[in-house]
């Protein structure tokens, strides 16, 4: 079977430019990688073409030969492409995907990163007004004071692996191309310890709970995330710590309720105040004091808006508004003489002095007329 044009495999043209030609390889390769594609024998096939194509292009002298003499110029063993040809594609696979495929910064040391971890830690709203500095007790691990995190015995160091040379990764000839794992002696690590801290176990690490100061900034949500670098879990044997995560949460408070940076209040109001109207004293977020003007004639719902007393809006020097809901009360437990005068009011009252109610039964008076007229 005739081979196919190098230049056709990765999808460029003969006057392609060394970048555009290793983007267009990068492209193809990630899409065919046997690990992206795992018992796809199609794949696999075309994954050695784009190898091939790439490995001749992308050198100056056989990319000349090539458009010259085409696969002429490397039959015979002209080609080279034995066990130094899938060293070579390896390596550059190293340069391309060792993000994608999780090897890069994996080699060597066995400085494995601690993990990541979570704290939840609830504030009030007040709190979450004002800002604090909290005092938390996290579990977590940190590095071994024994042996000063190398995982080895005292007066005593980890040793190369031997079977990688401290690579932490061994390669291995399969066909065609070569394919690096795992080190299975020192598990990617680097080192090995034949003689254990006896006080971490050799992982360098060991499990305490530490008392940290948090920061909380002013204006803060509920479901605010705050980083804490480095105050995770310590690495394995001398590794970089991970990162702790402050989840908060704002508990509900008794008087205010939050959107954002605005608050919301319902107050309830007498019937007899919602009528003539007057005022109120009201408490504020920031523990002052406001006087709520009720207009004359209030009705159930109708929101009155303070400026500028709602919650502080994180990194910013604006504040929200705080909006109070009136809600008129009626009247319970009556003697008998305020339900004397509540008749007497109710026999003067007019369409002017309750146009909302008159309006309405007004409607569906016509509204009952019109069914009985059918």
């Amino acid at each position: 079977m005739a081979k196919r044009d190098y230049y056709e495999i990765l999808g460029v043209s003969r006057t392609v430019t060394e970048v555009e030609l290793k983007s267009a390889f990068r492209k193809q390769a990630m899409q065919c990688h046997p690990d992206r594609n795992p018992g796809d024998t199609a794949a696999e096939a075309l994954f050695k073409e784009v190898n091939e194509a790439y490995q001749v292009l992308s050198d100056g002298q056989k990319r000349a030969a090539y458009d010259r003499f085409g696969h002429q110029a490397f039959e015979q063993g002209g080609s080279g492409m034995g066990e130094g040809f899938a060293s070579s594609m390896a390596d550059i696979f190293d340069d391309l995907f060792g993000d994608v495929m999780g090897r890069r910064g994996g080699r060597g040391g066995g400085r494995e990163r601690g993990s990541d971890l979570r704290y939840d830690l609830e504030i009030t709203l007040d709190e979450a007004f004002a800002g604090k500095t909290a005092q938390i007790k996290a579990p977590t691990s940190v590095t071994c004071e024994a042996c000063s995190g190398s995982g080895a015995r005292s007066g005593s160091k980890p040793k190369t692996c031997p079977t990688c040379a401290g690579h932490g990764r061994v390669r291995a000839q399969q066909g065609f191309f070569a394919v690096e794992r795992t080190c299975p002696t020192c598990h990617g690590r680097g080192e090995k310890i034949d003689d254990p801290c006896p006080a971490c176990s050799g992982a360098g690490r060991v499990a305490r709970e530490r008392t940290l100061s948090v920061n909380i900034p002013q204006g803060v949500e509920d479901g605010t995330r705050i980083r804490l670098a480095g105050e995770g879990e310590a690495g394995l044997r001398g590794g970089p710590s991970g990162d702790l995560y402050i989840f908060l949460s704002i508990k509900p408070h008794p008087m205010f309720h939050r959107d954002g940076a605005d608050l919301y209040c319902r107050v309830p109001i007498s019937m007899v105040q919602a009528t003539l109207g007057g005022e109120f004293p009201l408490g504020t977020i920031d523990g002052g004091e406001t006087r709520v003007k009720v207009p004359e004639g209030t009705q159930t719902g109708r929101q009155f808006k303070i400026r500028g007393k709602g919650m502080p809006v994180l990194r910013s020097r604006d504040f929200g508004d705080l909006y109070v809901q009136a809600v008129v009360e009626t009247p319970q437990n009556l003697t008998k003489r305020q339900r004397e005068l509540l008749a007497e009011f109710d026999q003067e009252s007019s369409h002017r002095t309750q146009p909302e109610s008159a309006g309405f039964f007004a409607k569906m008076k016509d509204f009952l007329d019109n069914i009985g007229g059918q």
